[in-house]
């Protein structure tokens, strides 16, 4: 149980979403992040999330988990953290897809809205969900991934023995220091729910993507885990990350594979 509501808390969101508009502050740079003590101050995630034209198209995904730390260890220490060290430097495997979408809706209004000038590029969220899900889980691990079809930014992943995970990206924020750097913070609130029992808190995600001469493209990837304002251990945190994640991501174009 603990091996497995870990992995769901840190993979889902392992491939971030981009979007076009400006942060009013992201995180501190990635090669800082054993000093981030704080969530940024991002935006509200409304619509569906835009990724640049270079996105486009199936890749073959290997992400590595090259370091994670507990800052409030031994006293605070988040399920399943210990348990994850398990993938430290160890490559997995899983294929994602982003595509052209005809349409860009506005959730809060009754009406979609067309892209007439070029067709944005979205990630195909269900499927990409499901493929990372069952990397980590294998194949019984994991029943379903669906998307909210009245808000992309809210996911449902069912499991075996009646268990789930709700995913909702609630702030996100984005630059682009260069047309081939495309750097992402989102946060996202996790539920997951048993029988018995239920987990909350919050995972900022920070990805710094580069595309590179060969058309794959090389990332870097935080994840901070914060605990929710109903755990017991919430104000001994501070309101800063009780875990962190450093992660390498590469991606490999299906088309040169």
């Amino acid at each position: 149980m603990k091996i497995l509501l870990t992995i769901l808390l840190i993979i889902f969101f392992l491939i971030a979403y981009p979007i076009p508009t400006q942060a009013e502050t992201l995180t501190p740079p990635l090669n800082q992040y054993t000093q981030w003590t704080y969530k940024p101050t991002l935006k509200k995630a409304k619509e569906d999330l835009i990724y640049p034209e270079w996105m486009e198209g199936k890749w073959q995904v290997t992400s590595i988990l090259k370091e994670q730390l507990a800052p409030f260890a031994p006293e605070i220490v988040t399920p399943g953290f210990e348990n994850s060290r398990q993938y430290l430097n160890q490559p997995v495997e899983f294929e994602v897809s982003f595509e052209k979408n005809h349409r860009l809706r506005h959730y809060n209004s009754f009406f979609p809205i067309a892209i007439n000038k070029q067709l944005s590029i979205i990630a195909d969220r269900q499927f990409n969900g499901l493929n990372i899900a069952k990397a980590y889980l294998g194949e019984k691990g994991v029943l379903s991934v669906k998307v909210d079809p009245d808000n992309p930014n809210r996911q449902i992943t069912s499991l075996p023995e009646n268990r789930q995970l709700i995913s909702t990206i609630t702030k996100r924020g984005s630059k682009t220091p260069t047309t081939d750097q495309f750097i992402t913070t989102e946060v996202t609130q996790q539920f997951f729910r048993t029988e018995i029992s239920v987990y909350l808190n919050e995972v900022e995600t920070t990805t710094a993507y580069q595309l590179l001469d060969s058309g794959d493209i090389n990332a870097q990837q935080i994840t901070a885990i914060y605990l929710s304002p109903k755990d017991p251990n919430y104000f001994k945190a501070t309101g800063s990350p009780v875990a962190l994640y450093r992660y390498q991501l590469q991606l490999h174009s299906q088309k040169r594979i």
